[in-house]
């Protein structure tokens, strides 16, 4: 049997309640911004100015707008983290390891297409030691183990992971304006393709 890493969200020391206002004010106003503007055009002085906090505190508190962005995905990252251990299948565990394939790339699909232009913003943090790409890229080679036994899983994990990345996506539905039912598609036949035999 093997063990998923749990990703957990950034350890922090207890908060005063000072400093723990000022982060759900930061992420208020970042969460804001990005809606009004999209992320590419909301800079950290901008969120700073919003929050009515110094850049530096930002700085701080986030590191950088990958650091940011992430905060502001870090829910929607738990919650699937979540969904993959001990949600109903077949994302979750019950369900044959094929099916559980293609369950995770439906399930990180829908990632996406609400929040492709965070997640491109905060891949340095997604593919981190840390980060839930590592989650993610284990628990595929997990279950390739099981479908595609003759595969090499770790290979095979991140080769499958490559094909979500967060340009990508955005490439593929705004530049080539291939629909998302394409996208879920094709990672289904992808999955088939893989698995075939095994």
């Amino acid at each position: 049997m093997h063990e998923l890493p749990v990703v957990q969200p950034a350890a922090r020391r207890p908060e005063r309640a000072d400093a723990a206002r000022n982060r759900e004010r930061i992420l208020a106003a970042a969460a804001t911004l990005v809606g009004e503007r999209g992320i590419d055009r909301v800079s950290m002085d901008d969120v700073a100015r919003a929050a009515c906090v110094g850049t530096g505190t930002l700085y701080r508190r986030f590191g950088d707008r990958a650091g940011l962005a992430f905060a502001l995905l870090e829910q929607h990252a738990v919650d699937f983290q979540d969904a993959l251990i001990s949600g109903p299948p077949p994302l979750g565990p019950g369900a044959p390891a094929a099916e559980r394939l293609k369950a995770f790339g439906d399930g990180y699909l829908d990632l996406l297409e609400r929040h492709a232009d965070l997640l491109a913003v905060s891949v340095p943090v997604l593919r981190g030691p840390s980060g839930p790409e590592a989650l993610y890229t284990t628990h595929l080679a997990i279950l390739l183990r099981e479908a595609a036994p003759r595969a090499d899983p770790e290979y095979t994990a991140r080769a499958l992971m490559a094909t979500l990345h967060p340009a990508e996506h955005l490439w593929m539905r705004r530049r080539l304006e291939w629909p998302a039912a394409r996208l879920r598609a094709g990672w289904h036949a992808l999955v088939d393709a893989v698995t075939a035999g095994g």
